[in-house]
């Protein structure tokens, strides 16, 4: 049974057996982190987008442990040229990979990269995943604003598990994940993307009692924290 860990803003790890991926490994400079990106050992690091606090350690950690970095194609090729092993993919595409599908949806937000130029590097667009592992579906929303078409992916995917931002300012607030929970249907909802600075500042406790409101279930989770899917 794979095994979901938070590790804080919008990063987790999964794993199942001998197989482990980490999605958006914000760790250093991230004040909620726990973990130190040293310790990471997984064989892939998926990007959502270019962002510092998404692309995070996910560079260093890939190098460290000769993972392949799954991201979509402008992201993974600038991965490249840093030296990193990258499987580049876009919008709506899927791939089966040893562990399991990965399938890239849309996300509504930007994706440049700060590379110490002058301006942010252009990385494409975002993007959200959908990892089935183990025989469970996990839908990492990224960094976005509510849209309709959320009511597709949860039509044409059993999604047992939605990672939702909360936040508001740069993603969804709250009640735009609530609506986003309607249109998934997932089996269970988790926030991400909050507290981690005081512009993203939302109780995920209200989230929760909203979402069960409507007849759904939530769980917010500690940073450091583990649950089986």
């Amino acid at each position: 049974m794979p095994k979901l860990t938070y590790l804080g803003h919008d990063a987790f790890l999964m794993e199942e057996g001998d197989t482990r991926l980490v999605i958006d490994p914000f760790l250093s400079g991230n004040p909620l982190a726990k973990e130190k990106p040293e310790n990471i050992k997984v064989q892939y690091v998926l990007l959502t987008h270019g962002h510092g606090d998404h692309l995070g350690d996910g560079i260093a950690i890939a190098k460290a442990n000769n993972a392949t970095i799954i991201a979509p194609f402008e992201l993974a090729t600038a991965c490249e040229k840093k030296g990193c092993q990258t499987h580049p993919m876009h919008i709506g595409g899927a791939h089966e990979f040893p562990f399991g599908r990965v399938k890239l949806t849309i996300a509504h937000h930007g994706s440049g990269a700060d590379f110490g130029g002058d301006s942010l590097a252009y990385m494409g667009n975002p993007c959200g995943f959908l990892v089935t592992m183990g025989g469970k579906t996990v839908y990492h929303a990224g960094d976005t604003g509510l849209f309709l078409d959320m009511q597709l992916i949860g039509e044409m995917n059993r999604i047992d598990t939605a990672l939702l931002p909360i936040g508001d300012n740069f993603t969804m607030g709250i009640d735009d994940a609530v609506k986003a929970v309607e249109f998934l249907k997932p089996g269970l909802t988790i926030p991400m993307h909050y507290n981690t600075f005081d512009v993203i500042n939302a109780d995920p406790n209200e989230f929760k009692r909203k979402v069960q409101s409507i007849g759904r279930q939530a769980r917010v989770m500690a940073v450091g924290e583990s649950l089986s899917l």
